[in-house]
């Protein structure tokens, strides 16, 4: 899996309202794929909330890629994920009504994902 150092494209995307850890579960399969392949992995996925939302910002890259670099002759098969991470993102906190006056917390987590789309060799 050797990369060149240069960065091709690169999109991230904000505030999913899912925690990191769920995410991390499907961003781990797809780490160090084409392109082609996580979206196809992407598309048949259980978590099928995630995916969606995964598979909308590779298909934004791809896009921007195209754009991009529509005169030269870069071959969009070797393309492939170069770096994924998923970050936490704000917490929306919560009270929940429990007996005797009393209230617990609920942490309404979300999360940052950044995609580095790089050539493979």
């Amino acid at each position: 899996m050797n990369f060149k150092e240069k960065t091709i494209v690169s999109g991230s995307l904000n505030r999913i309202r899912s925690s990191p850890r769920k995410i991390r579960l499907v961003v781990d399969i797809i780490r160090n794929k084409e392109i082609k392949n996580a979206l196809d992995i992407l598309k048949y996925s259980k978590k099928h909330r995630i995916s969606i939302s995964l598979r909308k910002l590779l298909i934004s890259l791809l896009s921007n890629y195209k754009k991009k670099y529509m005169e030269d002759n870069i071959d969009e098969k070797s393309l492939c994920i170069k770096e994924i991470r998923v970050d936490q993102g704000k917490t929306l906190k919560r009270l929940r009504p429990v007996p005797q006056g009393r209230g617990h917390k609920i942490r309404k987590r979300s999360s940052n994902v950044v995609v580095t789309l790089g050539k493979r060799k």
